[in-house]
């Protein structure tokens, strides 16, 4: 670890002391190291093609055909995911009770398998399904096994896949891909039970995160770029209330020019240098 991000990295863990509990918003970047990618470059642009949208999900059986054959080849990856050294590194900072809370933009749950309790799933959860029209909630795990049932043929594709485990098909004709409808209603639309592109965080669970973001002392964001206003509109909230706040996160965001400390680091090895520091009685002994 070079002299300058030792010095980063203390001032990280001096933040921490002086004004835990912390609320930390994480996005993909967390999550890559479990082989799960991001869409974003370093930059804030995009790397692969744009994800579905609610619109043209709901408004198109065709659209719903693509996806649905596009998820049971890729959701695979998502499913089969551990988590990471971030994500155990984050539950351990709660454990000590520096952490009031965490609002994820990811969708994987993996914060939740690595121990963290108190966690806000901004965009939902990739592992529900849920009608839209009677609102039947069903495991993904269940649905896909009706999609596999139905579409045999489609089982032995391998595809690139997408943060949400969406598989990038090209030139495939999905005509022929059977999507059952619910089982309760019988006319319902299934969805992954996610916020799509083009969709709004529900009110509900906004308001759970604002209270969280209000009843901590500082913010940190962690492996987000921040581009998506549903995660960027904590930061700005964290300014209004006079919290500082840190990012660690490799390449530029939407919001640095609000960050009182920034960390272009690997998150994974920043985490556990941060969480090794804390629980020593001196703040110089960091790993490196």
């Amino acid at each position: 670890m070079s002299s300058d991000a030792t010095e980063a990295l203390r001032q990280l863990s001096d933040m921490v002391r002086e004004h835990a509990p912390l609320c930390v918003v994480t996005g993909a970047g967390v999550s890559t190291a479990s082989g799960i990618p991001d869409y974003r470059d370093d930059q804030g642009g995009w790397k692969r093609p744009p994800p579905m949208t609610h619109q043209a999900f709901m408004a198109s059986p065709a659209g719903r055909q693509r996806y649905w054959a596009r998820s049971l080849v890729g959701f695979r990856l998502l499913a089969a995911a551990e988590p990471g050294r971030a994500h155990r590194a984050l539950a351990g900072l709660e454990r000590r009770g520096l952490i009031e809370g965490l609002i994820t933009q990811n969708v994987d749950r993996l914060h939740q398998k690595a121990g963290s309790r108190r966690v806000v799933d901004l965009h939902g959860r990739a592992d529900l399904v849920r009608c839209m029209n009677c609102q039947l909630l069903v495991r993904r795990e269940f649905f896909h096994r009706q999609l596999a049932q139905l579409n045999p043929d489609w089982l032995g594709i391998e595809a690139e896949v997408a943060p949400d485990g969406d598989a990038y098909l090209e030139e495939v004709d999905f005509s022929d891909f059977h999507v059952p409808g619910c089982p309760r209603c019988g006319s319902g639309i299934f969805k992954p039970d996610v916020v799509f592109f083009g969709d709004n965080v529900p009110r509900w669970r906004l308001a759970r995160a604002m209270r969280m973001l209000d009843d901590s002392r500082a913010l940190l964001v962690v492996g987000s770029s921040l581009m998506v206003y549903s995660g960027y509109r904590f930061a700005r909230r964290a300014v209004e209330q006079g919290m500082p706040i840190a990012c660690i996160n490799r390449g530029r965001t939407r919001a640095d020019d609000l960050f009182d400390l920034k960390l272009s680091c690997a998150v994974d090895e920043t985490l556990e240098d941060l969480l090794a520091g804390l629980e020593t009685s001196e703040a110089g002994e960091f790993r490196g």
